[in-house]
């Protein structure tokens, strides 16, 4: 592998690369993730670290020479429905994976020509049960090996080198409602992944498989008793909650899938992540709070057993999952320095937290139009919910803020270390909910409202922002015609890079959120970019490709305004914008 290493890993590290394998030459031990990571001149996990953070030192690109940004090169997917992830760069080779059928490709970055190619053999019947588009979010590495999710529920292990299957396990049953479209954590020796059908009654878990063979090594319940959920005394939190929450047995069919990002922390040794919306939609169907959907878990990645967990919204009556990203970050909370977790959530409130022990240090409103609660008590943790705006069935509650795709859906944020802010792609969408009872039949949906969303106040239906973790107040807001559904890059030199739906790239000021530079791309975009250097140019590389959730309607023919699970009425003018497509598009000065 022709590469020079950072002076952060190559003082540990004296190099030979086989097969993306960097190893130490006094015991030919791998180099960790975690310190893979911190060379700025690859991308090596889906969130480019453990913590999250999607923030490069990398700085040839510049705020003054943004503006002289081009194609290098671009490369098509071979799929055309919403591509939620981003492509990795180990060494010399690019690693990304398209939409459904879930293409993997391998790319010489020395002259772009495709090492290889795989697409895995699926169950079809996952089309049919698939939520919110046929989205994946990305490809993980280790050891000599790209891990990918199938839709169908596949944990496929290919080498690295040359694209065939290591092992492949199960992880998922269509005919159950069950998918698979997070993206791959990798600690220690374990594959980290969730699964997804909170729609239809799965109950939700997360499962760490064996990286050399893929034997399933624990897997964790969001909801049933204890020794279910890996819930032990030194958990922090009440005991059996995941039972004497719910009404009789409605916990087995309860929700709390874990389709989103994973992140984790070396020194404490725990994983973080969250759990998603009970089932069903009807809130009158399961009375108490229902957990622990609606989680935020710190749990022990060699053994699966729980830490803490804190529920964000008990009884959710809105479908507002907790399953958006983690990000760890050492900041100012009211002027203290603490070690946080910061999440923010499809509710509308940004959650800063001690890491260490789940102890909720600040919440506050990251779109002020938000109005289903109106704070969240500090000394309980619970939401202040508005009661005209809870949701029970029979009863058509208008004008909900957020909608249920939330003020941020999956779509991650960046931590820019420089001003301290959190750049976060968001959206801006009210809704009008009905719930009605529903009764479950495994594989079929159960939902139980219907839902029809539409523009929120101003009439933008997204926004940038700059949050300030330090007073939990919103510094600057781009607003955005659709909502922003990509993630955010910024780099240390002052720059945030995003995506929008209606086809633009764009470049920004993180410290003011002024244009710097934008680019129409071929399709619009809901994924992640990231930076790389090769042969000693700076590079950003994203994929286009509209859909998911906000763009279901497109992307799936849907026209009835409520179908979409209430999406499509929001964004029946996307047509006019954008077409569907999936492209790789990558640019450098």
């Amino acid at each position: 592998m022709n590469r020079i290493l950072t002076a952060s890993v190559a003082t540990a590290v004296l190099a030979i690369g086989v097969a993306g394998v960097w190893r130490v030459s006094t015991a030919q031990e791998r180099v960790s993730l975690a310190d893979l990571s911190k060379d700025p001149n690859q991308w090596v996990m889906p969130s480019q670290n453990y913590a999250n953070t999607r923030n490069s030192t990398l700085s040839e690109i510049t705020p003054e020479n943004v503006k002289n940004l081009r194609v290098a090169w671009t490369m098509s997917t071979g799929a055309t429905r919403g591509h939620e992830g981003q492509p990795l760069v180990v060494g010399d080779t690019m690693y990304y994976q398209s939409a459904y059928p879930n293409h993997v490709y391998a790319i010489d970055l020395s002259d772009y020509h495709t090492k290889w190619e795989y697409t895995p053999k699926q169950d079809p019947f996952a089309v049919s049960v698939a939520c919110c588009d046929l989205v994946n979010r990305g490809v993980a590495y280790a050891d000599g090996k790209i891990i990918t999710d199938a839709l169908d529920g596949q944990i496929i292990a290919l080498s690295a080198s040359d694209g065939h299957v290591m092992w492949d396990s199960h992880n998922a049953d269509p005919e159950a409602g069950q998918t698979v479209t997070d993206a791959p954590l990798i600690v220690h020796n374990k594959v980290i992944v969730g699964v997804s059908g909170g729609e239809f009654g799965v109950r939700g878990y997360l499962t760490a498989y064996d990286l050399a063979t893929g034997h399933r090594v624990w897997r964790a319940y969001s909801e049933g008793p204890d020794s279910d959920v890996l819930i032990g005394s030194d958990f922090s939190g009440p005991h059996n909650a995941g039972v004497s929450t719910w009404k009789g047995d409605q916990w087995k069919i309860g929700g709390g899938t874990t389709w989103g990002w994973y992140s984790y922390d070396p020194e404490l040794n725990l994983v973080y992540y969250g759990t998603g919306n009970p089932g069903t939609w009807d809130p009158t169907q399961r009375p108490g709070d229902n957990k622990w959907s609606m989680t935020i878990f710190a749990r022990n990645p060699d053994t699966g057993m729980a830490k803490w967990g804190y529920q964000m919204t008990p009884h959710d009556a809105w479908d507002y999952d907790g399953i958006n990203e983690m990000i760890l970050a050492d900041i100012n909370v009211k002027g203290n320095k603490v070690p946080a977790l910061v999440h923010f959530d499809r509710n509308g409130f940004a959650y800063e937290l001690d890491r260490r022990n789940g102890k909720l240090l600040l919440a506050n409103k990251f779109d002020p139009d938000v109005n289903w609660a109106s704070s969240i008590d500090l000394s309980t943790g619970r939401p202040n919910v508005v009661a005209s705006k809870e949701t029970h069935a029979g009863v058509n509650v208008g004008n909900i803020c957020p909608a249920a795709m939330g003020s941020k859906d999956q779509q991650p944020a960046s931590f820019d270390a420089t001003t301290g802010y959190f750049i976060v792609p968001t959206n801006h969408n009210c809704m009008d909910y009905k719930a009605f009872a529903v009764k479950y039949k495994s594989g079929f949906p159960y939902v139980g409202a219907i839902v029809k969303m539409y523009p929120g106040p101003g009439g933008n239906r997204g926004a940038v922002i700059a949050y300030d973790p330090n007073d939990g107040k919103i510094v600057w807001s781009d607003p955005e015609r659709f909502p922003a559904w990509g993630g955010v890059l910024t780099t240390t030199n002052g720059i945030a890079f995003y995506g929008t739906m209606d086809s633009w790239f764009k470049a920004v000021d993180a410290k003011t959120g002024a244009l710097l530079w934008k680019f129409h791309m071929p399709s619009g975009i809901i994924g992640n970019p990231i930076t790389y250097m090769h042969g000693g140019h700076q590079y950003v590389a994203l994929l286009s490709g509209v859909g998911g959730w906000a763009g279901i309607g497109l992307a799936a023919g849907l026209t009835e305004p409520t179908a979409g699970l209430g999406a499509v009425n929001a964004a029946q003018d996307l047509a006019r914008y954008t077409q569907l497509g999936g492209d790789l598009v990558v640019f450098t000065l």
